[in-house]
């Protein structure tokens, strides 16, 4: 069939179309603050061998963690694939990324063939285990954090499995995960929908051959931008701090990057072995670290399809910190993409210094959980608005304020302070910008933040996890590191205490005050060499103090 390049763009804006309908679906339909506000969450369109047609990435580390799971799903149940079905996942050990991140596939059927699947992947408030809300630091094994959820049909041609249904929810503590695992089916239907609206406008004939058209083009884009990167090899690392067991542990993340003409192959052999603690990735968190650090650098209008990945290799070894073996505890593993990240822009840095970005915070993230006393009702709360730090600076670009860890990328909102209050006993005091947070540089990192609120609840459990209260984000080419992060609490009575950054704090009574600063991000470049007129106006605004502007930029 002759391809027609107009109508290809057509296929092209659609499929993201409707992955953005589907997103926004979500964020109007789910219930907790983890979706419809942070936005955890990640929408997408797939041929009918699970290929990636289109993804709407709220969140980037869940950006590539849905195609893998749906050619799992289409080889686990073959033929027995009917119209009406609806799959849920999360099983670490079957290409799922996290535990909390809870899958639904719905397929998709034109004149009775399958065509395509629609899926929508979402972190959700508590999915069983020991720890309510998911993150245990305590756990060795997979069933100390959670309920594994292989590929399983809640729904099968468009009837309830109600006995399914209740043995799953039965597992978890919070009513809200039902409607919000609810709101993910409803998406999947209005991208169904939208699917089958586009198959009777076109045919399936036209679809298939545009649909291959549309891999082939964006497969020689991204050759194109591969293209641009010396044939060599390079190598960097991250490090790892504190696997939740072992007081002074450290393991590293190390990658050997191959380029040659137009591929590329990011190989994690010699990276360190998996640990006995709750700090290990999986395969599909691992991979989608890497493809989302290496767009980061690459044209980014690119459409996200499977061509998109096809020039890309990666190789993660089972049995190492990046890629667990069952039946190891992996609740950690979307936190390593800093250390990730860090060793890519490391290694890359030599021979592409105008596309890196120097580091970015690290995650220093906390999660409450107790009993609300003005409802009686459990809540549970991550911390989006005190763990985001800034991002690392590049070559003519400071970094981007309070945005996050690299794997969020931005993609994590920050809580309304309004509804933080609504949802969860706690009182706001303070959330701004931290000032000097940020690495100097010639373009400095993003800022920081502090962030303090007084804790509502009675006998208040507190879970901590991340590294980023051991190393700053590193600066590059003469920028800079930025600051530290840290939690404290203090008590009624005056006592202090700092949690470890892997720690399950149980008994905090009500009137505790949490405070937390998020640190900046890495500077580029000598910061003696910074623009003296936007550092004047940046010392009046009070994001760089009087001393810092003399003693640091020599202003």
């Amino acid at each position: 069939m002759k391809i027609d390049p107009i109508l290809l763009s057509v296929y092209a804006r659609t499929f993201r179309s409707i992955t953005d309908e589907m997103s926004i679906s979500m964020m109007r339909t789910t219930r907790s603050p983890i979706l419809c506000e942070a936005k955890d969450y990640v929408t997408g369109l797939y041929d009918a061998d699970g290929r990636m047609l289109e993804q709407t990435e709220n969140l980037p580390i869940l950006a590539f963690s849905l195609a893998p799971v749906c050619k799992h799903i289409r080889s686990y149940f073959g033929d027995d694939i009917h119209p009406g079905d609806v799959i849920f996942h999360n099983d670490v050990f079957s290409l799922g990324n996290q535990n909390n991140d809870v899958a639904v596939y719905k397929p998709v059927f034109f004149e009775d063939e399958l065509v395509a699947w629609t899926a929508v992947k979402g972190h959700q408030a508590d999915i069983g285990g020991a720890v309510a809300g998911g993150y245990n630091p305590n756990a060795v094994e997979v069933w100390q954090e959670a309920l594994r959820i292989p590929p399983v049909k809640v729904y099968e041609r468009g009837k309830l499995r109600r006995d399914v249904w209740d043995l799953i929810f039965a597992n978890i503590r919070f009513d809200i995960v039902q409607h919000d695992m609810k709101a993910e089916i409803g998406a999947c239907h209005v991208g169904e929908r939208r699917v089958a609206e586009l198959m009777k406008k076109y045919g399936r004939e036209s679809f298939e051959a545009h649909k291959r058209a549309l891999f082939e083009a964006t497969r020689k884009m991204m050759e194109a931008e591969i293209a641009t990167i010396p044939n060599g090899t390079y190598k960097g690392e991250g490090s790892v701090h504190y696997d939740g067991r072992n007081p002074g542990s450290q393991f590293k993340v190390r990658v050997t990057i191959t380029v040659e003409d137009k591929r590329i192959k990011f190989d994690y052999s010699k990276s360190d072995p998996q640990t006995n603690g709750f700090v290990n990735g999986t395969f599909t968190s691992s991979a989608s670290a890497t493809i989302l650090t290496l767009l980061q650098m690459v044209n980014p209008d690119i459409p996200h399809n499977e061509g998109m990945v096809e020039p890309i290799e990666i190789v993660i070894p089972q049995g190492s910190i990046l890629n667990a073996a069952y039946p190891k505890a992996t609740t950690f593993g979307n936190h390593l993409c800093p250390p990730n990240a860090d060793a890519i822009q490391r290694a890359l840095a030599p021979v592409m210094p105008e596309r890196v970005t120097a580091g970015w915070n690290n995650l220093l993230c906390s999660l409450t959980t107790g009993i609300d006393p003005r409802k009686n009702e459990k809540y549970v709360d991550i911390g989006f608005m005190g763990l985001k730090g800034g991002s690392g600076a590049m070559r003519g670009t400071d970094g981007y304020d309070h945005i996050g860890m690299i794997d969020a990328s931005g993609g994590v909102l920050d809580q309304d302070y309004e509804m933080f209050e609504q949802q969860t006993p706690h009182r706001l005091i303070k959330h701004e910008y931290l000032c000097d947070s940020a690495g100097p540089g010639q373009w400095r990192g993003g800022l920081g933040v502090e962030t303090m609120f007084e804790i509502g609840s009675d006998d208040t459990q507190l879970v901590t996890f991340g590294d980023g209260d051991f190393e700053p984000a590193f600066g590059l080419f003469g920028g800079g590191p930025g600051t530290l992060n840290f939690i404290r609490l203090t008590y009624p009575d005056g006592a202090e205490r700092t949690p470890r950054n892997k720690d399950l704090i149980t008994g905090v009574p009500a009137g505790t005050r949490y405070h937390q600063q998020a640190g900046g991000g890495g500077g580029y470049g000598d910061p003696r060499l910074r623009d003296r007129a936007k550092l004047r106006e940046e010392v009046r605004d009070g994001v760089i103090s009087e001393d810092a502007a003399r003693r640091v930029y020599g202003l």
